[in-house]
C-alpha cells in the first residue's frame, strides 16, 4: 500500500471552504447560527491543533507519568462535561457518575490495552487513541442516559406522587424510567454498529488504512474497539443510573423532588 499522504497547509486550507457551503444553507434556512458555526470550527480547530503537539511531545518522549496524565484529563474532562450539564443534581448523584465513568472507563481501557492488544498500559501510542474513543463515546452515552432519566421523572410528576400516596415504593416507581433511559443511552451504539462496514467506514478503520495498515487488521482493531465502547457505555451508563436513582429517595423512602 501507499504511504499516507501529508498535508500541506495550502490544500489543508482548501477544507475550510467547505463551511461556506454549511454557512449558506443555514441562512438560506434562516438558521441563526452562524457565529456558532465559526466558534466551533475554530474552537476544534485550536483544541486539535493543541492536542496533536502534545501528543507529538508524548510519543517522541514516552514516559507512565505523561501518559496517565493524559488519560486522566481525559477522563476528567468527560465527567466535567457530563456534570455541567446537570448542576443541579445532588452531590450523592454526581458522585456516583464521576464513579461510574471512571472505573467503567479505566476497566475497559486496560483490558483493551493489555489483553487485547497485549501492550503495556503505559504506551501511549495505544492507551491515548484507544482512551480516547472509549471517553468520548462514554461521555455522549452517560449524559443521553441522564438527560432521558430526568425528563422521564419531570414528565410523570403528578404520577409518581399519585403512586406514592397509595404505597408504591420508591424503586417500583422508577426502575421503569431507568430500564428506557439505558436503552435510550445504548441505542446510538448499538445502531452504529448495525451500520458500521456496510453504511459507514468507521474513523479507527480509515485512519489505519490511510495510514497503510492492511484493511483485514484494520476491521479488527475496529471490531474490537466497538466491543469495548459498547461495553464502557453501558456499565457506566447502568452504573449511573442504576446507583443513581437510589440518591433520590431518603430514609422514609420518599422520592427527593430536585
Amino acid at each position: 500500500m501507499n504511504p499516507v499522504i501529508q498535508f500541506q497547509i495550502r490544500q489543508f486550507l482548501l477544507i475550510y471552504l467547505l463551511l461556506i457551503v454549511v454557512a449558506l444553507i443555514m441562512r438560506k434556512c434562516k438558521i441563526d447560527q452562524t457565529k456558532l458555526l465559526i466558534l466551533a470550527s475554530i474552537k476544534m480547530t485550536v483544541q486539535l491543533v493543541l492536542a496533536g503537539l502534545i501528543l507529538t511531545y508524548i510519543f517522541q518522549n514516552p514516559h507512565p507519568v505523561f501518559t496517565m496524565t493524559y488519560l486522566f484529563s481525559m477522563i476528567s474532562f468527560s465527567i466535567h462535561r457530563v456534570l455541567s450539564k446537570n448542576k443541579d443534581l445532588s452531590k450523592r448523584f454526581k458522585a456516583v457518575i464521576a464513579a461510574s465513568i471512571t472505573f467503567s472507563g479505566i476497566f475497559v481501557i486496560v483490558y483493551f490495552v493489555c489483553a487485547v492488544v497485549g501492550e503495556s498500559v503505559f504506551n501511549p501510542q495505544y492507551v491515548i487513541p484507544i482512551s480516547g474513543m472509549i471517553m468520548g463515546n462514554t461521555m455522549t452515552g452517560v449524559s443521553l442516559g441522564v438527560k432521558t432519566f430526568r425528563e422521564l421523572m419531570d414528565g410523570q410528576r403528578i404520577k409518581i406522587h399519585a403512586l406514592l400516596c397509595i404505597g408504591a415504593s420508591p424503586s417500583t416507581i422508577l426502575l421503569p424510567f431507568v430500564k428506557q433511559a439505558l436503552e435510550t443511552a445504548m441505542l446510538p451504539t448499538l445502531n452504529s454498529m448495525v451500520g458500521m462496514g456496510i453504511v459507514s467506514l468507521p474513523g479507527m478503520m480509515t485512519g489505519q488504512i490511510l495510514a497503510g495498515t492492511l484493511p483485514t487488521t484494520a476491521i479488527l482493531y475496529q471490531i474490537a474497539i466497538m466491543i469495548a465502547i459498547c461495553t464502557v457505555v453501558t456499565c457506566s451508563c447502568f452504573g449511573t443510573l442504576f446507583f443513581g436513582y437510589k440518591t433520590l429517595y431518603d430514609k422514609n423512602t420518599q422520592i427527593i423532588c430536585e
